[in-house]
């Protein structure tokens, strides 16, 4: 089995509603193996919703209030959804405050990216599965 964003396979999650679905998605969208997931959805927020960033361990929207419990609660669900179906690898969408996979905003709502990963990526990697982002699982399918 294999978790992926359900933003990754056109599911209208995103902050502002939309998703993130693309070329690179349709290999995923063919697998019978996928489980589609949400962290923040799963944690409780609601679609659309205030774009969040992480600033240091915490989590702050663009109105200024602190979310991080929420992003806490879905990284959870998720681990416990990975663990009770086998996920080896999850396929996540970069730069979220959730599935950042290398890289994230850095807090300042001004479009700046550092090194660093989500906090379901960081707790899914804990515990021994295989983060990536799209375009790795992509390349890595192509080269097979």
């Amino acid at each position: 089995m294999i978790l992926v964003s359900a933003c990754l396979l056109g599911e209208n999650v995103k902050y502002n509603g939309g998703n993130n679905l693309s070329e690179m998605s349709h290999i995923l969208m063919n697998r019978e193996d996928v489980i589609s997931i949400c962290p923040e959805v799963l944690g409780g927020l609601p679609t659309p919703r205030i774009p969040a960033e992480r600033r240091n361990m915490q989590v702050i929207n663009k109105a200024g209030e602190d979310v991080t419990t929420y992003f806490e609660r879905g990284a959870q669900k998720t681990l416990d959804i990975a663990l009770k179906n086998g996920v080896k690898i999850a396929i996540l969408q970069e730069r979220s405050p959730s599935c950042g996979v290398h890289q994230i905003y850095d807090g300042s709502f001004s479009d700046v990216l550092v090194d660093g990963s989500g906090y379901t990526t960081k707790l899914l990697q804990k515990h021994g599965i295989k983060v990536m982002t799209l375009k790795e699982y992509y390349d890595s399918y192509r080269n097979k």
